[in-house]
């Protein structure tokens, strides 16, 4: 594919993360099919690479790694004369299973690749924002960013730490001109899933699984996410990229956009329910995909 950047015009510009597979990948096509510039941008280099192939400007940004947040954030300010009009953070995992078996380390790790480098990223986009007064700030989400479920604690803890971080990011920069929103995913069908066992292996691997009181539950999950078995709501990578466009593009952005009927029955559920009974529902819905 020809690299057909230099037909974009300027002022349409987004640097979006995690494009190597899914909803990155997904929506960085479809932006450039709307004539819109797109900075993609993915951890390992020979997706980096591919992305290049393909005629996208592409740089390596892994969340973990303050030296590639920096180096790309210049690069990109620089290839656009110190403006952009988005930045779409995404691209994040999660390490299944009981918090009480889950490494400090773990936890830190999936920290620093789930919110802080996020922050980090942001944090330096802003000013550019802030002297053409616009842009549109859209962080990827989660059902599990405001609804918790047991086995997932690392990553629903590092969702509801960026969505209380968004909700406070739009208050501090409201009347500058720039729109932050949220995307909340439930059931896609991405890697994400074939990942968590990766993850999984690394910080709790088998002999702590053996050694778990969660044992039993541990090898039905993995039994279960191995077969890769669809789920009756799960949608393609395509579903975020239409609110992602909204968001960037309406005049008037929604500060959240739930995305897949489960996203939508547990805001309700939340909104309604005790305390005590939404526990109950969401153990229930935990246990039914086991």
């Amino acid at each position: 594919m020809n690299d057909q950047n230099s037909s974009y015009p300027q002022h349409r510009s987004i640097l979006m993360t995690g494009c190597s597979s899914g909803i990155g990948e997904t929506s960085a096509r479809l932006l450039r099919g709307r004539n819109w510039r797109v900075f993609a941008t993915a951890r390992k280099l020979e997706d980096v690479q591919r992305l290049k192939d393909e005629g996208f400007e592409s740089f390596q940004l892994d969340y973990e790694d303050p030296d590639s947040i920096r180096v790309t954030a210049d690069a990109v300010l620089e290839a656009t004369n110190g403006e952009l009009d988005a930045i779409f953070n995404n691209g994040a995992y999660a390490i299944p299973g009981a918090l009480e078996d889950l490494p400090t380390d773990g936890l830190r790790a999936l920290f620093e690749a789930n919110f802080i480098g996020w922050h980090d990223l942001t944090r330096q986009i802003i000013p550019a924002m802030r002297a053409q007064k616009s842009g549109r700030i859209v962080q990827c989400s989660s059902v599990l960013g405001f609804v918790a479920l047991k086995y997932r604690g690392a990553y629903t803890a590092s969702k509801f730490a960026l969505e209380a971080y968004t909700d406070t990011l739009r208050q501090e920069l409201a009347g500058t001109g720039i729109h932050v929103s949220l995307i909340e995913p439930g059931p896609i069908d991405t890697r994400f899933t074939q990942n968590t066992i990766a993850n999984f292996d690394r910080w709790i691997g088998e002999e702590g699984s053996k050694q778990s009181v969660h044992r039993e539950t541990y090898e039905k999950r993995r039994i279960r996410m191995e077969a890769g078995e669809p789920g009756p709501f799960k949608l393609p990578p395509s579903a975020v990229t239409k609110p992602l466009i909204h968001a960037i593009e309406s005049n008037r952005p929604k500060a959240r956009y739930r995305v897949t009927i489960p996203t939508k029955v547990m805001a309700i559920a939340k909104r309604l329910l005790p305390t005590r009974v939404l526990d109950r529902f969401c153990i229930w819905a935990a246990d039914g995909e086991e």
